[in-house]
């Protein structure tokens, strides 16, 4: 059982850590988005 528990432990973690990442990088393409729009705006 308490191998079941680290198990469950180390696969919990290492999905957290890739949803950060995933998330730091959705919110890398949103901001240029952004910046892209706000640069357009500033031209007109």
């Amino acid at each position: 059982m308490k191998k079941f528990i680290t198990a469950a432990m180390i696969s919990a973690f290492a999905f957290v850590v890739g949803g950060c990442n995933t998330v730091q990088g959705v919110g890398k393409d949103v901001q240029k988005a952004g910046e892209k729009i706000e640069d357009a705006a500033k031209k007109k």
